[in-house]
């Protein structure tokens, strides 16, 4: 009997352990505002995304090439492909999300058209493709050949470099874009955005 009680009292004390364990290791989550700045680790975040991405835009369209285009056309804005933005640094960067900061920021601006990727537009087009096959309404069916075609092709790179010693480093971000004519491959404007950050990290003491 008395093996039996020491077995239990065991078995009980090993459960209450491990859920307090349990709770200790549990994440803490705060929510917070979608706009608000947080940098934990230094590298590359949203918030670098966001202001690279709307600082470009604002300095591509505040140059001569749009006022240009818009008396050659009468007014009528430009259409620009955003393309690939290349990550040449040292990090693990999502370019897909900041090309479509950069998209959202020319569509936010009012001045110009964005259209579809080249991924996009497959997709684009095999959904249009089963319009023809007899799946889709005559009177809602898209046709083909009314795409519009690009002005202008959007296309850079990210570069980084690190200096670093111990307990503390620099990291250094260039972006740099460029604005290409689609009929001449004329380059409409060239721009450049740095970010410098240094991060420090606490001795560990015990």
């Amino acid at each position: 009997m008395l093996k039996i009680v020491k077995v239990f009292c065991f078995a009980t004390i090993l459960g209450l352990l491990i859920l307090a364990i349990g709770c200790a290791t549990s994440p803490k989550v705060t929510r917070m505002e979608i706009e608000e700045s947080v940098d934990l680790s230094g590298r590359w975040n949203d918030t670098d995304s966001r202001m690279v991405s709307e600082a470009m835009i604002n300095d591509c369209l505040s140059k001569p090439w749009l006022n240009r285009f818009f008396q050659k056309q009468r007014g009528n804005p430009p259409v620009v492909i955003v393309q690939s933005v290349r990550n040449r640094s040292h990090e693990h960067i999502n370019a897909q999300l900041f090309t479509k900061d950069l998209e959202r920021a020319f569509i936010n601006s009012g001045m110009v058209d964005v259209v579809a990727s080249k991924e996009e537009r497959q997709e684009v087009r095999e959904e249009r493709t089963e319009h023809t096959m007899g799946f889709t309404s005559p009177e809602t069916a898209k046709s083909f050949g009314k795409e519009i075609g690009a002005d202008f092709a959007m296309q850079g790179w990210i570069n980084t470099i690190k200096d670093q010693i111990k307990g503390k480093y620099v990291i250094y971000y260039q972006v740099n874009l460029e604005l290409i004519d689609l009929e001449t491959n004329r380059k409409a404007w060239i721009g450049e955005k740095k970010i410098k950050k240094l991060v420090e990290r606490p001795n560990l003491t015990w």
